[in-house]
């Protein structure tokens, strides 16, 4: 009799157990997986020695924030050419995609407004033997240290597909009214490129977070980092579109400036 009753509990646990597991699992199942956000897919680079070029970011002299300079947000490739039959020569290639007319270029300016002498954005085709200035612009500068943004005027000439484009950032700098103002660069590329037809007219570009990740899955950088920047001006508080900033700019090395401001400006006065 005893040993029944063994059994009885002995089944009645084995019960209690296997409901408690097929319970459990449903669950695991039906627990969502967060999305994982999309990031930069780079094109390849130019070839040869072509958009060689520096974004900035090597350490301040002492009168910025976090001892850093500007830096563009931009991708950067590094390659070694070779040279003859043995020279290799390493070479920094700082390039990026549009398909805008008209875009938009971001760079992180970590000085106080005191300290900033002036900015200046140029922007020139070099196609040809004799470089020609498109665009130069003396850059309203900001109340605070971040990120600005620098539209391209629709007054100068529109970017035309598949030619490269040089831009350069200057800025000087007043660490020290006793010395001469510093003085700080970054310059690059940028090319225009038609987006594929097929994709021209993708539900994927219902809203503008569905086209951020169209453009950076196509390796449209300046496009990509442009609607995704404009997103967060108008909802600073969005986690989702901060989780994407910082994927965006990690893929291009730059995640140290996820959390810097977006400063909404600048004025420019192009010529």
């Amino acid at each position: 009799m005893k040993s029944y009753w063994q059994k009885i509990q002995l089944i009645a646990t084995f019960q209690i157990a296997l409901l408690g597991i097929i319970g459990y699992f449903p669950m695991i199942w039906m627990t969502p997986v967060a999305a994982t956000p999309k990031t930069f897919s780079p094109p390849p680079p130019p070839p040869d020695r072509g958009a060689a070029g520096d974004r900035g970011g090597a350490a301040s002299r002492g009168c910025s924030v976090g001892n850093q300079s500007a830096i563009a947000l931009v991708p950067v490739y590094k390659q070694t050419l070779k040279q003859g039959q043995t020279e290799a020569v390493s070479v920094t290639k700082v390039w990026g995609l549009t398909t805008e007319e008209y875009p938009t270029f971001w760079f992180f300016v970590p000085y106080k407004k005191s300290t900033i002498n002036s900015i200046e954005f140029v922007l020139k085709d070099e196609s040809s033997k004799l470089s020609q200035t498109l665009y130069r612009t003396i850059v309203t500068i900001p109340e605070t240290p971040g990120i600005i943004s620098i539209p391209l005027s629709a007054t100068t000439p529109s970017l035309q597909v598949d030619k490269m484009y040089h831009w350069f950032f200057k800025m000087k700098i007043i660490c020290n009214p006793q010395q001469p103002a510093q003085r700080e660069y970054a310059e690059g590329w940028v090319q225009r490129v038609n987006l594929n037809p097929k994709l021209v007219d993708s539900p994927a570009q219902e809203t503008p977070q569905q086209r951020v990740r169209l453009y950076a899955e196509n390796g449209i950088w300046y496009d990509a980092l442009t609607t995704l920047a404009e997103l967060r001006l108008a909802k600073p508080q969005d986690p989702t579109l901060a989780v994407e900033w910082m994927n965006l700019l990690k893929s291009v090395d730059l995640e140290n400036l996820a959390k810097q401001p977006l400063i909404k400006c600048c004025q420019a006065n192009g010529t």
